[in-house]
């Protein structure tokens, strides 16, 4: 079984558009496959709902979509590997600009993340928005805020680890998520699932997890030039989310 992470975005169900609901069926963590993809969810092209502050939210899960796009990210990301044919990356291609073609809105609207988090996931979060929920396989964490919230918080992380003179490429990935973000309208919500990836953890660590505390308290003390508490800080997350990372590379 494959753990995933989730960053998923909700538009308001008046401006979403007609989607079956999401049922779970079809997935549960096993991995499949052909001979062009592999996955753990169902592929239907149903969607996730979710009430928030009195409001009814969906997120469109457009499983082809992401397959095409993650299959071609992964080919430009680890060009000399040959793991993917040149044909059937070409056919990708084509697959995937003719739906844009058919459906010039369409996009994702969930990242995935196996076996962890991404640390710079927590950047658009509060530690108030955090909940403790019970998953199919016990206690889980997820984070939601208003995306107009969100951005903002991910724009000021960016800048300040641009301004503290960060590699280039640690701000490309919050610039890229800035990016992500700014496709979807003010009104959608923004949730970080832990997910499966909860059950890496014993429920007394998840009821003391801080990490996006810390990663707050990271950022305002590099804001504040305080590179001693800022990597303190951050060193906590690193601590906590380094064991479990690491099982991407052993599988």
């Amino acid at each position: 079984m494959i753990r995933a992470a989730y960053l998923r975005v909700y538009l308001p169900a008046g401006d979403a558009g007609a989607y079956p609901e999401h049922t779970g069926q079809g997935g549960g963590g096993v991995l499949r496959g052909n001979d062009h993809f592999l996955w753990v969810e169902s592929t239907a092209d149903d969607a996730f709902t979710a009430d928030w502050h009195g409001v009814r939210y969906v997120c469109p899960r457009h499983p082809r979509l992401r397959m095409l796009e993650g299959l071609l990210a992964f080919n430009n990301a680890f060009p000399e590997t040959a793991l993917i044919p040149e044909d059937e990356v070409a056919l990708a291609g084509e697959e995937l600009s003719t739906l844009r073609d058919l459906s010039p809105m369409m996009r994702s609207h969930i990242l995935t993340s196996p076996w962890h988090v991404p640390i710079r996931w927590f950047a658009a979060f509060y530690h108030e928005d955090r909940e403790l929920y019970e998953g199919s396989e016990g206690l889980s964490i997820r984070y939601r805020v208003g995306l107009e919230d969100a951005l903002e918080r991910v724009s000021r992380a960016a800048q300040i680890i641009e301004g503290a003179g960060f590699q280039a490429a640690i701000v490309h990935q919050m610039r890229g998520l800035e990016s992500w973000l700014e496709d979807f309208p003010p009104a959608a919500l923004l949730e970080l699932d832990y997910a499966e990836v909860a059950g890496l953890f014993s429920e007394g660590d998840l009821v003391l997890d801080e990490s996006v505390a810390e990663i707050a308290a990271s950022l305002k003390a590099l804001e504040d030039g305080d590179f001693e508490e800022a990597s303190s800080s951050y060193s906590a997350v690193a601590r906590r989310w380094g064991p479990v990372q690491s099982l991407a590379f052993a599988n």
